[in-house]
């Protein structure tokens, strides 16, 4: 699977590979949510205790442009190559932690080991893509998003044959599967893989070249990333406290929103390959609020239909921004989509908690609905997108 330079045509077996590695990786990330009444319990903590694990585990993310700058230096293929063997351990000893300590430096490790996979891991696909960047990192995304429906499903099964203290038994898929990259990945270059005597890249100077599309990013992520944390964070809440409805009908919801999404996720990169990468988040832009008030507005079955068209829209930006970002990242596209990242991820940490802030002034309900307000002002930036598209095509260089 060796790739020389920029292949044109589409490495199936490749961006399959990679993506796989995707999902099995973040299976094992999704699994604290699952244990986590059972780890309350064990150690007899309270409930926002617990919920500084969560913190603690996203913590190494703040540091993805430095992973950028280091990825960009080495050979960055063996950080995909090893860390869902890393993840994979981290995640598997939950089980058999015997402190709060212990679960928090376990969860600092994979939050390490995940920030490590993720920043590397879609430059590759796009070696590996050829000229269909939006396809492989609809894939890409596709194994992210069926990961979160079954990660819980994985861990419960395992607790329910072994108990809790035998979940360290899910170790060898890990080990193996980084096994299996090893001999797979090992020639394929992703980041400049430096030779002596080649002089970096520079980075500031990157940074200042990239900083108008930069803000662009931020314009699209952060007036999207009020509706879809409020919908990810808080959906079962709305349809049990708000709409009245049954326990396991909320919860339903919600795997049926994630599933949805995990469809949007994979048709929106393709699309995008065809009718461009603007065209698509101007679509997604208009039709996903439109979506959203509808869902708000209607009730039982009807609620459904409006939820998986939402689903489908809501997460579909995701391949094509990171397509976009690969599109325009010539010199550095490690760091490139390290800084993405950073700001997808900070974004949504920012949205949710201004959700749950307006979701107890006002109620979920009103909440969704500005919120599908404020996500129009993503448009503006969206038509911005025609200029800056030719302007960051240069490679950059000191």
């Amino acid at each position: 699977m060796m790739v020389k330079g920029r292949n044109k045509k589409f490495n199936t077996s490749g961006v399959l590979l990679i993506s796989s590695t995707h999902l099995l990786h973040d299976i094992y990330s999704s699994f604290l949510a699952p244990l986590r009444p059972l780890l309350i319990e064990k150690f007899g903590i309270s409930l926002a205790l617990a919920s500084l694990w969560d913190l603690i585990g996203r913590i190494p993310w703040f540091f993805n442009p430095i992973i950028g700058m280091i990825a960009e230096k080495t050979a960055a293929r063996y950080f995909i190559i090893i860390t869902p063997a890393v993840t994979a351990v981290a995640m598997s000893l939950l089980g058999v932690a015997d402190s709060f300590t212990m679960v928090a430096v376990l969860l600092f490790v994979m939050g390490i080991s995940s920030a490590l996979f993720h920043v590397p891991a879609p430059v590759m696909v796009k070696k590996l893509a050829g000229n269909y960047t939006g396809r492989g990192m609809s894939f890409f995304m596709f194994g992210g998003e069926m990961a979160r429906t079954l990660g819980p499903l994985v861990i419960t099964g395992a607790v329910s044959i072994w108990g809790l203290e035998g979940t360290w038994k899910l170790i060898p898929f890990g080990l193996l599967a980084s096994f299996i990259l090893y001999f797979k990945l090992r020639k394929i270059n992703i980041s400049s893989d430096l030779k002596a005597g080649e002089k970096p890249t520079g980075f500031r100077k990157a940074i200042k070249h990239y900083l108008p599309f930069f803000l662009i990013l931020v314009g699209i992520t952060f007036f999207r990333a009020i509706m879809k944390s409020g919908m990810t964070a808080f959906l079962p809440t709305y349809f049990f406290n708000e709409k009245g409805e049954t326990l396991w009908f909320s919860n339903s919801a919600l795997a049926v929103f994630q599933l949805a999404g995990a469809v949007g996720t994979f048709l929106s990169g393709p699309v995008s390959d065809k009718i461009g990468r603007k065209t698509t988040l101007l679509i997604v832009s208009f039709i996903t609020p439109l979506a959203m008030a509808l869902f708000v507005l209607s009730h039982g079955i009807l609620s459904f239909i409006f939820l998986i068209i939402l689903g489908i829209f809501i997460f579909a930006p995701g391949p094509v921004l990171m397509a976009l970002v690969q599109d325009v990242s010539k010199g550095l596209p490690v760091f490139m989509n390290s800084i993405y990242l950073t700001i997808s991820f900070i974004s949504s940490a920012i949205a949710v908690v201004f959700a749950g802030l307006l979701g107890d002034w006002i109620g979920l309900e009103k909440t969704y609905l500005i919120s599908s307000f404020l996500a129009l002002g993503a448009i503006p930036f969206v038509l911005m997108l025609k200029k800056e598209k030719t302007r960051f095509k240069e490679k950059v260089q000191d």
